[in-house]
C-alpha cells in the first residue's frame, strides 16, 4: 500500500499525540494514584468511544480477529503497557519513559527476526544496532545520576508487553467498526486494572487544575483520538508502513516534556534520541523496501 499525503498527516498527528501522553501522565500521577486514575480514564474513554460508535451505526458484532484485538490490546497495551508506565512515572521522568517506549518498533523487528524467521535487510540490521547504541548511551548517562531503577524496570516490562501485543495483532485491524473496537478495549483495560487499584492503592486525590487539564487531555486525545487514528492508519496503509511513524516518538516525547515540565536533557540524551530516531526509521524503511 502506498503512503499518501493523508496517511502522512495521520501518522504525524498520531506521533505527536502519542508522545505527549507521557507528559500528561507524569502530571496525573503527581496528584492521583496511577492505577485508579488509569482505570477511570479507560472507563470514561470507553463510554465516549462506544456511544459515538453506536451513533455512527457501528456494531459490537465483531469478527474473531477484532475480538482478539479487543482482548489483547485491552490487556497488553492498556493494562500492562500503560498501567506499568503510569506506576513508573511516579518516579521516572516523562522524557525517559517516552524514550524507552519508543524502542517498541526496534523490539518488534528484533523479535520477528530472531523468533519468527523474518529476514532483515542490512539497512534494518544497521538500524537495530543504532537503536541499541542510542538506548545504551541514554541509559548509561541516566544510571550515573539519580534515577529509579525499579521504575525503569517497569517501563522496560511495559514496552515488552506492547511488543507482544503488536506481534499478536497482525491482520486484526480489518473489518471496520474501529471506534467500537477502541471503546471495548478500553473497557477491558479498566476491568483489568480495577482489582490491583483496589488492592494496592489508597484512593486519595489532590484536586488541582493541573490534574483536571492533564486528565481531560489524556482522556480525549491519547485515550480515544490517537488510538482511533492508529487503527485507521493501519487499515489504510498496513501495519509495517504505519509503524514508521513511531520514529517520531523519541523526539516529540523529550521535546514536549522539556517544554511543559522543564525536564533537563543532557548532551548524551540528545545524541541518544537522534540515534534511536534514525535507527527506528532505518528498520521501518528496510521492511518497506523488503
Amino acid at each position: 500500500m502506498k503512503i499518501d499525503g493523508k496517511a502522512i498527516l495521520m501518522g504525524v498527528v498520531f506521533g505527536i499525540i502519542w508522545a505527549s501522553a507521557f507528559t500528561s501522565a507524569r502530571v496525573i500521577v503527581q496528584y492521583a494514584p496511577p492505577l485508579y486514575a488509569l482505570t477511570f480514564r479507560f472507563l470514561c474513554s470507553g463510554i465516549i468511544a462506544v456511544v459515538i460508535a453506536r451513533a455512527l451505526g457501528q456494531s459490537w458484532h465483531l469478527t474473531r480477529g477484532q475480538w482478539a484485538a479487543v482482548v489483547v490490546f485491552g490487556l497488553c497495551q492498556n493494562a500492562l503497557y500503560l498501567g506499568l508506565n503510569f506506576v513508573a512515572m511516579q518516579t521516572v521522568e516523562a522524557s525517559l519513559a517516552s524514550i524507552i517506549a519508543s524502542t517498541m518498533p526496534l523490539l518488534v523487528a528484533l523479535a520477528t527476526w530472531a523468533f519468527l524467521g523474518e529476514r532483515l535487510p542490512p539497512l534494518g540490521i544497521a538500524g537495530l544496532a543504532a537503536g541499541m547504541v542510542g538506548v545504551a548511551l541514554i541509559m548509561g548517562a541516566r544510571l550515573q545520576g539519580e534515577v529509579d531503577v525499579f521504575g525503569v524496570g517497569l517501563c522496560v516490562i511495559s514496552v515488552i508487553s506492547l511488543t507482544v501485543a503488536t506481534l499478536m495483532m497482525r491482520g486484526a485491524s480489518s473489518g471496520g467498526n474501529f471506534l467500537m473496537i477502541v471503546g471495548l478495549q478500553m473497557f477491558v483495560g479498566a476491568a483489568a486494572l480495577a482489582v490491583p487499584a483496589v488492592v494496592f492503592e489508597t484512593f486519595t486525590v489532590d484536586l488541582t487544575w493541573q490534574l483536571g487539564v492533564a486528565f481531560l487531555y489524556t482522556l480525549i486525545f491519547p485515550g480515544v483520538i490517537a488510538t482511533l487514528i492508529w487503527f485507521l492508519l493501519v487499515d489504510r496503509i498496513g501495519a509495517t508502513p504505519a509503524a514508521v511513524f513511531h520514529f517520531l516518538t523519541p523526539f516529540f516525547g523529550v521535546s514536549i516534556a522539556a517544554v511543559l515540565l522543564g525536564e533537563e536533557l543532557g548532551s548524551l540524551d540528545i545524541v541518544g534520541v537522534l540515534i534511536i530516531t534514525v535507527g527506528i526509521l532505518a528498520v521501518q524503511l528496510s521492511k518497506q523496501k523488503a
